[in-house]
C-alpha cells in the first residue's frame, strides 16, 4: 500500500490531479463557512436543533453543512444534478435534445451548456422560495430567523445563493476535467464525510446519556460494517460475457481469433439513482416546510424521512432511475453493432438483432438485482435511523455515497498507474479491472 501511494507522486500529471482535486474541494469547504447576509445565526442553530433527523438533516446532509450555517453554498450542487435529470430526460422525449446528444463532442458540449442555463433557472426558483420560506420561520421561542425581512433581503438571498450554487457548478467540471474522479459526486462526498466527526460526537453524547446503550452502539457499529462489505462487495461484482473474434488474414498476417469477455457490472448505474431520488424528494417536502399551509403541511408530514409514504416513494424512484440511468449509459443495440464491426460474437448467439437482444436481457436481469441492493442499503439503514434517533449522516445513503464515490476515483487512480506501468492501490492481482467513471451525465 505504501509503495502504491508513493508511486502515485512518481507520475507528475496523476500527482498534479490529485493536489488539484484537494485543491478545489477545499475550496468548497472553506466557502460553506461563508455566511450569507441577513439571517440570525442563534435562531437559526435553534430551529436546526429541533430539525436534526429531518428534510433539513438530509438536505445539509447534502450541502456539507452549508444549509445549518447557512452559507454562501447553501444550494449546494443540487440545481445542477436537478438540471442533469432534466436534460437527460428531455433526452428520451425531446427530439432535438437526442440529436444533440449523438452529434459527438459538439453535441455534448451544447448539452452541457443547456445544463448549465438550467441550472442557473433552478437555482433562482429555489433562492426565492427559500428567501420567501425564511422570512415566515420562527424558533420554538418565536424569534425570526430572518434579521429584517423585505425586498432587500431578498434580492440579496436570490443574488448570494444563484451565485454560491453556479460557483459550485463551475468547481464540479473543473474538478472531472483537470482533477481525478468526477466532480459532483466528490463535491457530495466531501460533504458528507465532513459532517461524520459531529455525527459521531453527537452519537457518543447519546449514549453518555443512555439514550443508546452500548449493546445498541456495537450493534449500530458492526450493522454499518456489514453495510460497507455488502456495497463494496456488489460495486466489484460483474458478470463477464464471453466475447470470441474471428480469425482474418490480412496479408500474411493473422488477426483475431481471441478470447476476451465483455465486464457488465451488477449495478452499472453506481450512485446515481440515490442521488437522483433524493434530490427529487426535497422539492416537496422542502415547500410544505417552509409554508404555513394545510396542504403544504400535509406534504411536509407525507414526504419527511422515515414515513412509509417517504420510504414506498424513495424506493420506486430509486429503481426508476436505476433502470433509467442504465439505460443512457449503456446501449445494446451500439454494443451489438460495434462487436459485429470488429469480428466479435457472443458463443451460441448470433451477430446483430440477437445479441443485442441477448445484452438487452441480461442488463435487465443485472438492473434489477442492483435496483434492489440500491434500495435495501439505502432504506434498512434510515429505518434506523428513524427508530434509534441516530444522526442522519450514518443512513444507507450517505454510506452509499462515501463508499461508490471513493471505489470510482481508486478505480480512476488505478488505472492512471496501470497505463504506466505500476501497480494499482489495490495490488497487482486485484487492479486489472479498472473503475468506471459515474459522472451526471452519460457520455
Amino acid at each position: 500500500m505504501i509503495e502504491a501511494l508513493a508511486n502515485i507522486f512518481r507520475i507528475p500529471d496523476l500527482r498534479n490531479r490529485i493536489l488539484f482535486t484537494l485543491a478545489m474541494l477545499g475550496i468548497y469547504r472553506l466557502g460553506v463557512f461563508i455566511p450569507a447576509p441577513g439571517v440570525d445565526r442563534t435562531a437559526l442553530a435553534d430551529f436546526f436543533a429541533t430539525n436534526q433527523n429531518s428534510l433539513f438533516g438530509m438536505y445539509d446532509m447534502f450541502t456539507g453543512g452549508a444549509l445549518e450555517q447557512f452559507s454562501v453554498f447553501v444550494l449546494g450542487i443540487m440545481p445542477y444534478i436537478s438540471a442533469s435529470i432534466f436534460m437527460q430526460l428531455s433526452a428520451i422525449v425531446i427530439p432535438q435534445i437526442e440529436r444533440l446528444k449523438n452529434e459527438g463532442q459538439s453535441g455534448r458540449n451544447k448539452i452541457t451548456q443547456y445544463t448549465r442555463y438550467l441550472t442557473i433557472g433552478i437555482a433562482l426558483i429555489q433562492s426565492s422560495a427559500i428567501a420567501l420560506g425564511l422570512e415566515q420561520m420562527k424558533t420554538l421561542g418565536g424569534a425570526d430567523v430572518v434579521i429584517e425581512a423585505g425586498w432587500g433581503f431578498r434580492a440579496m438571498t436570490i443574488i448570494t445563493m444563484t451565485a454560491g450554487s453556479c460557483f459550485i457548478m463551475w468547481l464540479g467540471e473543473q474538478i472531472t476535467d483537470r482533477g481525478i474522479g468526477n466532480g459532483a459526486s466528490l463535491i457530495i462526498t466531501s460533504g458528507i464525510v465532513a459532517a461524520m466527526p459531529n455525527g459521531v460526537r453527537q452519537t457518543l453524547e447519546m449514549v453518555r446519556i443512555e439514550q443508546i446503550n452500548l449493546l445498541e452502539l456495537v450493534l449500530l457499529i458492526g450493522f454499518m460494517f456489514l453495510v460497507v462489505m455488502g456495497i463494496v462487495f456488489i460495486e466489484r461484482g460483474q458478470r463477464k460475457i464471453p466475447i470470441q473474434y474471428a480469425k482474418r488474414v490480412v496479408g500474411r498476417q493473422v488477426y483475431g481469433g481471441q478470447a476476451t469477455h465483455l465486464p457488465m457490472k451488477v449495478n452499472v448505474a453506481g450512485v446515481i439513482p440515490p442521488i437522483f431520488a433524493s434530490s427529487m424528494l426535497m422539492f416537496p417536502a422542502t415547500i410544505g416546510t417552509f409554508y404555513d399551509h394545510p396542504i403544504f403541511a400535509a406534504m411536509n408530514s407525507a414526504f419527511s424521512p422515515g414515513t412509509w409514504v417517504y420510504n414506498v416513494t424513495y424506493v420506486a424512484m430509486i429503481v426508476f432511475f436505476a433502470y433509467f440511468y442504465t439505460a443512457v449509459t449503456f446501449n445494446p443495440v451500439d454494443v451489438a453493432d460495434n462487436l459485429r464491426k470488429h469480428g466479435g460474437y457472443i458463443p451460441g448467439v448470433r451477430p446483430g438483432k440477437q445479441t443485442a437482444e441477448y445484452l438487452d436481457r441480461v442488463l435487465t436481469r443485472l438492473t434489477a438485482g442492483g435496483s434492489i441492493y440500491l434500495a435495501a442499503v439505502c432504506i434498512l439503514p434510515t429505518l434506523l435511523v428513524s427508530e434509534y434517533g441516530v444522526p442522519f449522516y450514518f443512513g444507507g445513503t450517505g454510506l452509499m455515497i462515501i463508499v461508490s464515490v471513493s471505489l470510482d476515483t481508486v478505480g480512476q487512480i488505478e488505472g492512471h498507474l496501470l497505463t504506466r506501468h505500476y501497480d494499482g492501490i489495490l495490488g497487482p492481482k486485484t487492479s486489472k479491472t479498472r473503475g468506471r467513471r459515474s459522472g451526471l451525465q452519460g457520455s
